[in-house]
């Protein structure tokens, strides 16, 4: 399945149907009077959060949502009934926007919760709501009113608990399939990695969920590279844990340039907890991959932790770092509660 985690959408929500003009004729009944039942309403457009997906890729190829006109009213006092609602399905995490692109409507987390988007129309009222004491046979009724249309976006970032991040070449991909049942893609070139992955880690009886993103270069919030537009999946995760390859000539550097793109980025990611380990350790003898760790502490202000994903040296040392901060920020996340009347549990 092909990775898409933006789309520009069309709704419309159905317009409310019309009242009816119609009298009583009745057998023995001498002064029937008006029976024009009112419209039904038109139906609403909803989002909602649905398990099992992990991409906006339907929205590709259908843009255009509409719910269905309300039933007109009928004779007999009869009220049409409502318009069939249209429902897009949509991944947690997703969010919507207005078509401005930065007007935030709603973000939904948790499967199973539901947007209003757009509401129906009301119906029109029958020819039986306008009598009065001297007007006993009107002819008239309203018309439905007419639904809400508008154009918005739709933008996923994955849930993970975790997010890796760091340059090209650093060992996140190989790290992500080393320790959750995840197949990424691995080479030995830039930019192997071009949507985001997930993958549940374990470790002491514990679970939780870790993201791949594309690798980041300096100038990637100028749009060098594929950009950073992918920080987006890492935005909603409790730690990063950064990735510096043990074959960069200077890991100091490599760190700090990741450290200013995540800066530029925005979003609170550089104030996020970090986990700093030197990768692929394996491809240098020890006295090297001490020189190396050296420059890159001097670089974070911390001791690195020594991570080979190949070998499995110190794999579990960095799991159980990731899984206490993941703890640590799930046991301090408050409830929130939405009492707005447009989302539905």
């Amino acid at each position: 399945m092909k990775f898409l985690d933006q789309a520009k959408v069309y709704i419309r929500s159905g317009d409310g149907g019309a009242g009816a003009v119609s009298f009583r004729r009745e057998k023995f009944i001498e002064f029937g009077g008006p029976d024009g039942g009112d419209g039904g309403r038109g139906g609403d457009v909803w989002l909602e959060a649905v398990d099992g997906l992990n991409t906006l890729i339907d929205y590709r190829y259908q843009q255009h949502f509409r719910a269905k006109t309300g039933v007109h009213g009928m004779g007999r006092n009869m009220t049409g009934a409502k318009g069939a609602d249209a429902t897009l399905k949509v991944p947690a995490g997703t969010q919507v926007y207005e078509d401005d692109n930065e007007t935030l409507i709603c973000d939904l987390t948790d499967v199973g919760q539901r947007y209003r988007l757009a509401v129906g129309g009301n119906g029109g009222f029958g020819n039986q709501r306008f009598k009065t004491s001297i007007n006993q046979a009107p002819r008239r009724a309203n018309p439905g009113h007419p639904g809400e249309e508008k154009t918005i976006w739709l933008r996923l970032k994955l849930i993970a608990d975790a997010g890796l991040v760091g340059l090209p070449n650093a060992g996140k991909s190989t790290f992500l399939a080393a320790v959750t049942a995840a197949k990424p893609k691995i080479a030995d070139y830039p930019f192997t990695t071009l949507h985001p992955g997930l993958g549940v880690a374990r470790i002491d009886g514990r679970e939780f969920v870790i993201a791949d993103i594309p690798g980041l270069i300096e100038g990637a919030h100028e749009g060098v590279g594929i950009g950073d537009r992918f920080l987006g999946h890492v935005e909603r995760t409790r730690v990063l844990l950064h990735l510096v390859s043990a074959r960069e000539e200077n890991p100091g550097k490599a760190y700090k340039t990741v450290r200013a793109e995540l800066a530029a980025y925005e979003h609170g990611l550089a104030e996020k907890p970090e986990i700093v380990a030197l990768s692929q350790v394996d491809t240098l003898d020890a006295a090297e991959a001490k020189k190396k760790a050296a420059s890159l502490k001097r670089a974070a202000g911390r001791a690195p932790l020594l991570l080979s994903a190949v070998t499995g040296e110190g794999v579990e040392g960095v799991l159980r770092a990731l899984s206490a901060e993941v703890v640590s920020a799930r046991d301090a996340l408050p409830e929130v509660v939405s009492g707005e009347a447009r989302w539905q549990k």
